[in-house]
């Protein structure tokens, strides 16, 4: 399996006019796994060198799924196999639109936060952990793909958030379309 194959089954399936691609629908053969990488900072490998065709990462995200603990592109056709280290997707910006909180994932996903559903606090991989392994939040995206948290927008919604007491926990919520949203957490001492 080559890319530019790939690239070409995949012709006219994503543009910015179009929805994503069913591919929760799609069950075609497994044909092996390929040298792609998804990094820990939301950057994608192929043959260990940078995709850095913008285009091309996002039609390759918007045929990304997940099966169990594994992570497929998949066309009508054929699913290959790929290496994520964490997650696919990584939010590097933020916005408020009309009191709902907008994230945008590095792809261009946007993600209006609506459900208490879509954000949970987790413990990143060894290689992001601060000394006492404080979980950060992660964001559902689509289709049980998740993202997390840029640093810089994690510490841009921390200084956006209200301080809340909870026995001898401090949370820190952010509120978004009206729900608040915990996006982080400290014992006291």
């Amino acid at each position: 399996m080559d890319l530019t194959r790939f690239q070409q089954q995949l012709k006219g399936t994503s543009d910015k006019t179009r929805p994503l691609p069913p591919v929760e629908k799609w069950d075609p053969p497994f044909c092996g796994d390929i040298n792609l990488t998804i990094a820990l900072d939301g950057r994608w490998f192929y043959e260990g060198s940078p995709i850095g065709r913008a285009s091309l990462v996002k039609l390759f995200a918007s045929v990304l799924k997940k099966e169990d603990d594994s992570y497929f592109l998949v066309t009508p056709v054929e699913k290959v196999g790929i290496t994520v280290e964490d997650v696919p997707f990584l939010i590097t910006e933020w916005r408020f639109d009309n009191e709902c909180l907008a994230l945008i994932t590095q792809t261009g996903d946007v993600i209006s936060l609506t459900s208490p559903q879509q954000l949970t606090l987790r413990k990143p991989p060894a290689d992001l952990q601060d000394t006492d392994a404080t979980p950060i939040p992660y964001v559902l995206v689509r289709r049980n793909l998740w993202a997390r948290l840029h640093q810089n927008v994690y510490y841009q919604l921390l200084e956006q958030a209200k301080e809340q007491q909870t026995g001898d926990e401090t949370q820190f919520v952010v509120m978004s379309n009206a729900t608040p949203f915990v996006i982080g957490s400290v014992l006291g001492k």
